[in-house]
């Protein structure tokens, strides 16, 4: 029996988002970005789809995915200055690309002997990424200190949650129009950028970063996407109050909270507390003390990032359990 809390993934839910991703987004089209999961034996499924090429944020989802044999062609698409963790992803044995914004990021990744970079452009979020108008100048940094150019890549996060499609067609095609400057001047073959808000949407880019679709979150179920939740926080009921509560056995430290409170199908999410979380259920639903329910996280990846392990499950039956094993820096 499956210990709780726990996260657990319903297989054929995954199953569902991987091939329906791949309609739109096959192949090399989507660079899967696994810091949304942080599971290489996810990251596995997704290659058996034909999608081999990934997204990474860490330095240690870099290393972890090159140890699982899943380093053909990996993008660390965060800026990396700490010279240390230059030298470990140098010495991954692996194709690994950078993302660089600056000239001080350009000429750390080549002391520590960084072969390959992506120049990261400011697209609208306030974040990393350096001035469209400023790209080419990087990338001629980046080749003279003799490393390769694959192109550039901008994040449109700020435009994930736009709720009408046609508002966010038409915000995201302003926003790509700052990478295709920035790429005309850069040269190479990658346009990178997008996620699971856009991945549809946005056609600019020639390769998706998106990662959240493998699993879901409910901040991601209120777009019209065709993606479905296949991960759950199950957990088991420790107090019914006869004033109408009841208390399950997870709380803050199992769920990443910044987007808001889990979500329960059979009733009200009161508050989170450390390890406890307050509900009431709706009328006529009943409930036990040990019974197991399932939470829906708001938001995917610091919640995975809590735990060490998911549980793939087949209904109540258990078919794997799957190691986080690409968590920390």
């Amino acid at each position: 029996m499956i210990p709780t809390p726990a996260l657990v993934v319903e297989r054929s839910i995954l199953d569902h988002n991987i091939a329906t991703i791949g309609a739109t987004l096959p192949g090399a089209k989507l660079r899967p970005h696994v810091k949304a999961f942080k599971c290489t034996a996810l990251a596995q499924r997704l290659a058996d789809a034909g999608h081999r090429n990934f997204t990474c944020a860490t330095v240690r989802e870099v290393e972890g995915m090159a140890a699982a044999g899943l380093g053909e062609d990996l993008l660390l698409a965060n800026e990396v200055l700490d010279r240390e963790q230059l030298r470990r992803l140098a010495a991954v044995e692996a194709s690994v690309t950078l993302a660089v914004d600056s000239s001080e990021g350009v000429a750390r990744a080549a002391a520590a002997g960084i072969r390959s970079v992506l120049i990261d452009v400011d697209v609208g979020l306030p974040r990393c990424g350096c001035p469209p108008e400023e790209a080419g100048r990087i990338a001629d940094e980046a080749r003279a200190a003799g490393m390769s150019v694959r192109g550039v890549m901008g994040y449109e996060g700020h435009l994930m949650m736009v709720m009408d499609r046609s508002e966010r067609v038409s915000k995201v095609e302003h926003s790509m129009s700052k990478l295709l400057r920035a790429a005309d001047d850069v040269g190479g073959e990658l346009i990178s950028g997008g996620g699971t808000g856009t991945y549809d949407t946005n056609t600019w880019a020639n390769e998706i970063q998106a990662g959240t679709f493998l699993l879901g979150d409910t901040q991601y179920a209120t777009l019209d996407l065709p993606f479905r939740q296949a991960i759950h926080l199950e957990c088991s009921i420790l107090a019914i109050n006869p004033r109408g509560w009841i208390v399950a056995n997870a709380g803050l430290k199992a769920l990443g909270m910044d987007r808001g409170d889990p979500s329960w199908a059979d009733g009200e999410v009161m508050f989170c507390s450390d390890e406890h979380t307050t509900l009431r259920p709706r009328e006529g639903v009943g409930v036990e003390l040990d019974q197991r329910i399932r939470l829906d996280p708001a938001h995917l990846d610091p919640t995975v990032a809590k735990h060490e392990e998911m549980w793939l499950v087949d209904g109540d039956e258990i078919v794997e359990r799957l190691s986080v094993d690409i968590r920390h820096w």
